[in-house]
């Protein structure tokens, strides 16, 4: 089964969930997409073992054969070329903007004269390491990259369908989370009782009934706010998988980087009644 752990906004306790919930459970592999500003390994400290670059195929163009047509241009859903045609007794030029570019190869395919290939840019570094029994993976985007997705996609490529796979995704509902959540078999959805919380949970509930993948709520921090979210999942028929109550405690151990089942151990039960929930939906 694969789980993929996201929320409409960031600071709900997404990675909390994802790591605890992972160390909780045996055959375990833990994905970090959250590729921005990955930090589960900070809790985890898995002992990398292999890294990797990750690349993305980006348009050269070979000016000599090029002949200015603009169909790589016109081919390009993203803007990422402009073709400045010969005019005046000047020369054409072509104009690549690589951090808009998706790596699709249509210009590639479709030029007419063959004057374009695709090299590799790039992107990031993706770290393979493990803590104890469990897999994990990770990967890291290189300061300055505009485009996550093509990064998250090469993580996933990482997937091993012979262990529960828990996937911490990016906050919010763009197109980094749906990159991550597409091909989940469920995603738990962290947020909090408060009026933020619940506007950018019905966001997150509106992308993953679009898109048709099974989901349920933690509340984080219970006990503060109001029961407005409590509310509106009992009204949309949203199963409430788990509560995780305001605690210094919680707080004292995740500024430390210590997971809370750690702390708590009481909390490890909690965390595996969280996956039987997830289990009884899915059956």
């Amino acid at each position: 089964m694969i789980i993929s752990i996201a929320s409409g906004k960031g600071g709900t306790g997404k990675t909390t969930v994802a790591v605890n919930l992972a160390l909780s459970l045996k055959n375990i592999q833990l994905l970090d997409c959250d590729v921005e500003e990955p930090n589960a390994h900070l809790f985890i400290k898995p002992r990398i073992r292999k890294e990797e670059k990750a690349y993305i195929s980006v348009p050269e163009v070979d000016e000599t054969k090029c002949n200015y047509c603009g169909k790589c241009r016109e081919v390009c859903a993203y803007h990422a070329i402009a073709v400045l045609s010969e005019s005046n007794g000047k020369k054409g030029s072509v104009l690549i903007f690589s951090h808009l570019c998706h790596g699709c190869g249509a210009c590639s395919l479709l030029c007419p004269q063959g004057a374009i290939k695709e090299v590799n840019k790039d992107i990031g570094v993706i770290e393979i390491g493990e803590k104890g029994d469990m897999q994990f993976v990770h990967g890291r985007l290189n300061i300055g990259e505009a485009m996550s997705p093509p990064l998250i996609r090469q993580v996933k490529e990482y997937i091993n369908p012979t262990r529960t796979v828990i996937i911490d995704a990016p906050p919010g509902t763009s197109c980094p989370v749906i990159t991550v959540v597409k091909g989940s078999d469920f995603c738990v959805l962290v947020t909090e009782p408060t009026p933020f919380g619940l506007n950018d949970l019905i966001l997150a509930v509106e992308v993953l009934r679009k898109i048709q993948i099974p989901f349920g709520v933690v509340v984080n921090r219970s006990d503060i706010g109001d029961g407005k979210v409590e509310s509106y999942c009992k009204q949309e028929n949203i199963p409430v998988l788990m509560k995780i109550p305001f605690s210094r405690e919680i707080a004292v151990s995740y500024s430390e980087g210590t997971p809370i089942i750690k702390k708590d151990v009481s909390y490890q039960d909690k965390f595996i009644n969280l996956y039987l929930n997830i289990c009884a939906i899915k059956e």
